[in-house]
Parts: C-alpha cells; sequence; structure tokens
C-alpha cells in the first residue's frame, strides 16, 4: 500500500483538509498504517498535481482559508485500480523482531526489559483498538462492517503476540 492510496481512500469517504486528513489517519487506520504530516501534505501536492484529487480554498473570517481536497473521478479509477489489483507480498519489517534477534548482545534483565516494554506498547495498542470496536458498534452497513474487519484483525495481530511474549516471559524467566 502506498500513502497515495491511503489518502485516496480517506478523500473518497469525504473531503478533508490535510489537518482533517492527519486526525483521520490517526483515528481510523493507524492501526494498519500511519501517515505524518509531512507525508500526508507531500502526497495530497501530488495528488492535486497529477489530477487525482482537487482542492478548494475556503475563506474563512479571521483566520487562514481552508484548503479542502476531494478525490476526482481519475482518482476513484485509481483507487478502484489499486483496490482490484494482485496484492504485493509486502517486505516484513519490524523493528522489534530486528531488537529480539539481535538482543543476545543484552544481559537476562535487558531481554525481559525489552520484552515488558512491547508488552505494554501491545496492550496500549489492544486497549485503543478494543474501545474502538466498541464505540464503532456492530457495523450494519457493508462498509462498516468491512472498516470494523481491520479493527478484528488488529485485534488478532494483537492477542498473538501477547501469546508469544507470554511463551517468551515462561522460556527466558
Amino acid at each position: 500500500m502506498s500513502m497515495k492510496h491511503a489518502v485516496l481512500g480517506l478523500l473518497d469517504l469525504s473531503p478533508l483538509t490535510g489537518y482533517d486528513l492527519k486526525k483521520a489517519f490517526d483515528e481510523s487506520v493507524n492501526h494498519f498504517w500511519s501517515g505524518d504530516q509531512a507525508q500526508i501534505y507531500r502526497t495530497l501536492t501530488a495528488l492535486v498535481d497529477t489530477g487525482l484529487a482537487e482542492v478548494e480554498v475556503v475563506p474563512q473570517d479571521g483566520r487562514p482559508s481552508r484548503r479542502v481536497h476531494r478525490i476526482t473521478a481519475a482518482g476513484r479509477e485509481e483507487l478502484e485500480r489499486w483496490l482490484r489489483a494482485e496484492p504485493d507480498p509486502a517486505p516484513a519489517r519490524n523493528d522489534f523482531l530486528a531488537r529480539v534477534f539481535f538482543a543476545p548482545a543484552l544481559d537476562d534483565d535487558g531481554v525481559r526489559e525489552l520484552l515488558g516494554r512491547r508488552r505494554a506498547a501491545v496492550m496500549g495498542a489492544w486497549q485503543t483498538l478494543t474501545a474502538l470496536e466498541q464505540a464503532e458498534g456492530p457495523g450494519r452497513s457493508r462498509a462498516e462492517r468491512l472498516r470494523l474487519a481491520t479493527l478484528r484483525n488488529g485485534l488478532a495481530h494483537a492477542r498473538a503476540e501477547l501469546d508469544w511474549l507470554d511463551e517468551l516471559d515462561r522460556e527466558f524467566a
């Protein structure tokens, strides 16, 4: 997945400013795709330059004008092309697994600390995803059910990682 497609997907849901787009990333897809403000604005500029999105400048009294971005017909075509394309197997890059791989350089206390910090992070993600799932409810529409499926996937991955961390704790206790 590219940032371009993530932005197009969010713009397909509703027109957004760059600020609102960052909030949408943080509140909806952050469990599987993230983007910082600079990446988002660069991507918006590129999408407008290539005709996949357009921008409307909305004047505001006493404040800077809002730049609201909308997906274009060409942007919807690109999004649909990407959705229908064969999924590329993403190269697995996981900073934490790299740390575990190289953890023999640490003493036992260092390994336990590494695992404990990861457990805390995964538990935080688990709690965030659980709260999002509960806030969303059962999902009545097809679109809601598909979006909830991504939350359930995130929860399944978090549960699997917590189980794996339990196994490591027993092995290296």
